[in-house]
């Protein structure tokens, strides 16, 4: 098993935004579908399972996101 290797960043060194590569794909990624209908999942689907930020974020095509303190 090769050895874990662990980096500790300070404060100032922590990432502030998250890349987003669907920014930088050639076609948008197709939207997940709702397991019982079929069709492309709406942000109410999803807001029993998560905050709507973490919602915003998964369907932005923004190239950067900030991170959420």
């Amino acid at each position: 098993m090769p050895e874990t290797i662990k980096y500790v960043l300070s404060e100032d060194q922590m990432p502030t935004a998250w890349y987003n590569i669907q920014a930088d794909l050639p076609t948008p990624l197709p939207p997940p579908l709702h397991p019982a209908t079929h069709q492309p999942l709406g942000p109410h689907d999803l807001a029993p399972l998560f905050p709507m930020e973490l919602i915003k974020q998964e369907v932005s095509q923004e190239r950067t996101i900030d991170i959420p303190e």
